[in-house]
């Protein structure tokens, strides 16, 4: 067998170290083979034990996640999590991270994310209908974090524009804690009857595996390592491990693989993601129980002189494997020339149990797959409990010396001011079928089902400040405040699927974040019967040993029976009295009063009491569903007062809200307290009523009118903000700072 040619002065030892494999993984590579692994099988190795794609450090507690559930279709294991939304229609969808991409190149960093976020869901035979993003960037004081930004938003806008997909909701927040490592998840939610659903285990041997779409280069060799490794100082070195996207060849893609599925030819099928040709043909073998040999000079390639490891490892985008069945490889041919796609049959199935690749009539690599697949190192990795900040008590935290700039402080921060800037540059209505989106005014982005009356709910949540000061309560926080934006619009919340962005796992701090988050998120999932069905896991977030906050993002879905039925903001009318289901007792800790007005990080944050998240979101929905309520928002950043000025900005009307019954007005108008929403109805004794009767507290907060935005107190006024102020503010902070000179 021959070897790649390799630098002479490096041993497989030092290569495999090089490569990111530690020291004990090649003596287990070496135990495996019974011999030295060449350049090629190493890189193999290499790029399918990464965390990036063996989950090593983290599957042992991902085990702890419910993923079943009587909507559940299919569930982590697949490309994609697969529900099922009646009428035989499913939904399937994704959330997945571009992270070390992103900070190194932004704009092909997040274009790519984009790209590959959407082939992980039409492979499974959907075709995309939404896309959302979460962004988390550095200090926006700090050098880089502009230009972040900038080439970030035009790299999702730039791709996810050209295919046709509209992207319809997200978040986008600024810490410090990412200046080094910013954080970039991509989510894509499609569309399937749940008779069509494809799969990617190769079913026998002996069929042909079929490359089709963009031809293979040099970009992305070794991404799926470099997105396994802490960055340091020379991470800007690291540009060519990321790769070049082209978006008309996706939408090109797109309709390629759907009408390969529609003409009944594909027996399995795998995008090519992290670790390209490497990790699809691995995983459409090892989950079938097969082998695979693949002919490398048979590979479309786009450069000359590529040898069999540079082609293994590149991570080319838009690219598809497909197994067909007996004889239909005419059919994808004629399909392929018809969309203009490069495609040939590179290699077939075997029962051999082995990849074995042949390039230049010599064989360049015989493993078996088992190491590869499903024999991958595990660690159950150290752990130390979190140190966790204590509960604050209301005497620590003063009230602010000048309402109204407290107030502006908290509306107009960069968390919580206006993202328009961003979302202005995103398609989201092509395709026609957006309800709701960013513009809107609403806590989830909503979409037809095309030609019924059905809708889909999606949101992405994550509140990493809870989750660094308390892991296990941020991660319960994390699913809850999902379950609760879909609930607000209306829908019912079926499954999530997770992006967990942590720091370095080897270190028993991190670890510890990790471990506790997901039992954090793990309870919270099973108490709201809201399984996880897909997801990923993004380490080694962190720069010269400084991780960021630790951050479990959460996509959900929910399902709107009948569109119509849906709420928002924007709708609030002058005298309509703001009701605020759920009790207040003013959680302060880790809040945006707290860091933006006082200029402090610290204290416990809210506590989730889950069954009461449940029985309060239950009751709304029912409200909403039975067409009683049109106006609601569910409570988290900046509370009473962010909610409130979210349904002032959307309907253009003022609210006056009364904090004069309460013992410290701050606390009541700012705490962050879980399980509440707020609404705005004409008759607020009615709704008062029914929750009583529901065990639920309600009380009027407020009432809408006028033109300013203000609040009583025990002793009188305490802010009047005219409505105009409060959008110019809201609305300025984002366009003026990426304005700015610096």
């Amino acid at each position: 067998m021959s070897a790649p040619q390799k630098s002479p002065e490096k041993s497989m030892a030092e290569l495999a170290a090089e490569y990111g494999l530690a020291p004990n993984e090649y003596q287990v590579v070496l135990d495996r083979l019974g011999r030295e692994p060449n350049q090629v099988e190493l890189g193999v190795f290499s790029v399918m034990w990464s965390e990036h794609c063996s989950y090593k450090s983290s599957k042992i507690h991902l085990g702890k996640f419910p993923t079943t559930g009587e909507r559940v279709i299919c569930g982590p294991g697949e490309n994609a999590g697969v529900i099922d939304i009646d009428d035989g229609d499913a939904c399937i969808f994704k959330m997945e991270s571009h992270n070390h991409p992103s900070f190194i190149e932004p704009y092909q960093g997040a274009a790519t994310g984009v790209g590959g976020i959407m082939r992980d869901v039409f492979t499974m035979g959907a075709r995309p209908v939404a896309l959302l993003n979460a962004l988390r960037f550095g200090d926006v004081g700090h050098e880089k974090t502009k230009r972040l930004v900038k080439g970030v938003v035009s790299g999702i806008g730039g791709y996810g524009n050209c295919v046709g997909v509209p992207t319809v909701a997200g978040e986008t927040n600024f810490h410090a804690g990412y200046n080094g490592n910013i954080l970039v998840n991509a989510m894509c939610v499609g569309l399937a009857r749940a008779d069509s659903i494809f799969y990617s285990a190769a079913p026998s041997a002996g069929l042909s595996v079929v490359y089709f779409g963009s031809k293979t280069g040099r970009d992305g060799i070794h991404g799926a390592t470099m997105s396994s490794a802490e960055f340091d100082d020379e991470s800007e070195s690291k540009r060519p491990t990321v790769q070049v996207g082209d978006p008309f060849a996706e939408k090109l893609l797109i309709e390629a693989t759907l009408e390969l599925m529609a003409s009944g030819a594909v027996a399995a099928i795998q995008d090519m993601g992290a670790a390209g040709l490497t990790s699809s043909s691995v995983e459409m073998a090892g989950k079938g129980g097969v082998g695979i040999e693949l002919n490398m000079d048979a590979v479309p390639q786009r450069e000359e002189g590529m040898t069999a490891y540079e082609m293994m490892l590149s991570e080319s985008q838009e690219r598809m494997l497909a197994v067909l069945k007996p004889g239909r490889e005419e059919d994808g041919h004629r399909i392929f020339q018809k969309w203009g796609l490069d495609a040939a049959v590179i290699g077939m199935t075997t029962d051999t149990g082995r990849l074995v690749l042949k390039h230049h009539g010599e064989t360049v690599c015989d493993v078996p797959l088992a190491p590869l697949f499903d024999d991958a190192p595990l660690y159950d990795r150290p752990w130390v409990q979190p140190e966790l900040q204590p509960k604050l008590n209301h005497s620590d935290i003063p009230a602010p010396e000048n309402w109204a700039d407290a107030v502006m402080k908290v509306v107009a921060c960069p968390d919580m001011a206006s993202k328009r800037w961003i979302w202005e540059q995103y398609d989201r209505h092509v395709m026609a079928d957006t309800l709701q989106d960013s513009a809107t005014g609403a806590d989830a982005g909503v979409v037809r089902v095309h030609g019924t009356d059905k809708g889909l709910a999606v949101t992405s949540d994550c509140t990493p400040r809870y989750v660094q000061n308390d892991p296990y309560e941020g991660g319960k926080q994390a699913v809850a405040e999902a379950w609760r934006n879909l609930t607000a619009v209306g829908s019912r919340p079926i499954a999530i699927t997770d992006n967990l962005n942590f720091g370095n796992p080897q270190r028993p701090e991190i670890m510890g974040q990790i471990v506790r988050a997901i039992d954090g998120m793990a309870e919270a999932c099973r108490e709201l019967s809201f399984p996880v069905v897909s997801g990923n896991v993004s380490l080694y977030n962190e720069t010269n040993g400084v991780a960021i906050p630790p951050t479990p993002t959460v996509g959900a879905v929910g399902l709107l029976p009948n569109y119509d039925v849906v709420t928002g903001f924007s709708t609030m009318a002058e005298g309509d009295a703001l009701v605020l289901i759920g009790q207040t007792h003013g959680e302060l800790g880790a809040s945006i009063y707290l860091r933006e007005v006082l200029g402090r990080e610290d204290g416990a944050p809210p506590p989730v009491d889950l069954k009461l998240e449940k029985k309060t979101g239950d009751f709304v929905r029912g409200l909403i569903e039975a067409g009683d309520l049109t106006v609601v928002h569910d409570l988290s950043d900046g509370g009473l007062i962010g909610a409130a000025a979210d349904l002032v900005l959307a309907s253009d009307v003022g609210v006056t809200l009364d904090a004069s019954s309460a013992t410290h007005a701050h606390i009541f108008l700012f705490g962050e307290d879980q399980a509440r929403y707020l609404v705005a109805v004409s008759d607020p004794d009615a709704l008062i009523a029914q929750a009583q009767a529901a065990g639920l507290h309600a009380s009027v907060v407020g009432r809408a009118g006028g033109d300013a935005f203000a609040s009583r107190g025990d002793k009188g006024e305490l802010f009047s903000i005219p409505v105009t102020h409060l959008r110019e503010w809201h609305e300025g902070w984002m366009p003026g700072w990426i304005e700015a000179q610096g």
